[in-house]
């Protein structure tokens, strides 16, 4: 899972959005005060302790690249709807997953019950549609979104313990964390044209996540043994389910091969790096064709990239 409070400014700096970021975070601040009593404690423990803010900095890269320099007052509010919708994603996998910790405390479910941590989930993404519902663009980018979340949670969820490949594991990232980049993108062009790079840096993302959760860094957040457990297909077990052993302990993970499944997957971190390396230069190649001036969008692939080679 992702530890999004461990590095807050851990790519800021180099994309030059530093007083953007401020205005995002006020934005996020004022939202939370505004909302009920009854959600806002959840909401104050989830969004007050601090983030990367990697999609909302896609957002803000795309539309620079495309367009003006200038990030607007609704470009920002685009931002935040965003990051209600991600936090959402992360309060549902929590429970999901039954993690007892995110950024080093505990969890939504855990501090406040599991009905509180629901029914405030379903207020970020009503929040969301709120603050952008007079713009149908937006709208429309969202409901997409939302579809095909709901879909990749469940085809993860079904896949559990089955030793499928490469090709598959592209296709689960690609809806379980491509998607919300994708909407980033297109958000912050407000066209079509980078929605491909987004999905391909939102793949990188969810592969360097893997690697690195296999290497058991904190770079991302440190998942690897809640994978093995729940027999998740991630990049480096969709490499190593390729020999047969391997594949029948896949199906059936127990604390018995825990150890043995860990090191099969740890083998295959160079097959991995590869596969990084590919999706990493997929991504600069669709920066460089359909961007006017791709240096930021480089930025983020660079720097994504580089949270897979983290130890």
């Amino acid at each position: 899972m992702n530890n999004e409070g461990a590095r807050a400014d851990w790519v800021i700096p180099e994309l030059g959005f530093e007083s953007e970021t401020e205005r995002l975070r006020t934005a996020i601040g004022t939202w939370v005060e505004s909302t009920p009593e009854e959600m806002r404690p959840q909401l104050e423990e989830q969004f007050l302790a601090g983030s990367k803010y990697f999609r909302p900095l896609t957002i803000f890269a795309c539309q620079t690249a495309v367009g003006s320099e200038e990030i607007t007052d609704e470009t920002i509010q685009a931002a935040v709807t965003l990051e209600l919708f991600h936090n959402m994603t992360l309060v549902v996998d929590d429970i999901l997953d039954q993690s007892d910790e995110r950024r080093g405390k505990p969890t939504m479910h855990t501090a406040f019950g599991q009905l509180a941590a629901l029914m405030t989930s379903g207020f970020m993404v009503a929040e969301g549609y709120r603050m952008m519902a007079t713009d149908p663009q937006v709208v429309g980018l969202l409901s997409e979104l939302m579809s095909r979340l709901g879909a990749a949670e469940i085809a993860q969820w079904n896949s559990r313990t089955m030793p499928r490949g490469v090709e598959d594991w592209r296709k689960l990232a690609q809806e379980d964390t491509g998607s919300m980049f994708e909407v980033a993108a297109c958000l912050g062009d407000r066209s079509e044209g980078l929605r491909h790079f987004g999905g391909l840096l939102g793949t990188l993302y969810h592969a360097c996540d893997d690697v690195s959760d296999v290497r058991g860094t904190e770079a991302l957040g440190g998942g690897g043994e809640e994978d093995i457990r729940d027999g998740i297909l991630t990049l480096p077990a969709a490499i190593a389910v390729r020999e047969p052993a391997i594949a029948e302990m896949f199906r059936d993970p127990n604390p018995g091969n825990y150890d043995a499944l860990a090191e099969a997957f740890r083998a295959a971190l160079p097959e991995a790096e590869a596969e990084l390396d590919r999706i990493a230069a997929s991504a600069i190649a669709e920066a460089n064709r359909f961007a006017r001036n791709p240096k930021k969008l480089i930025t983020l692939v660079d720097r994504t990239r580089a949270l897979g080679e983290a130890r």
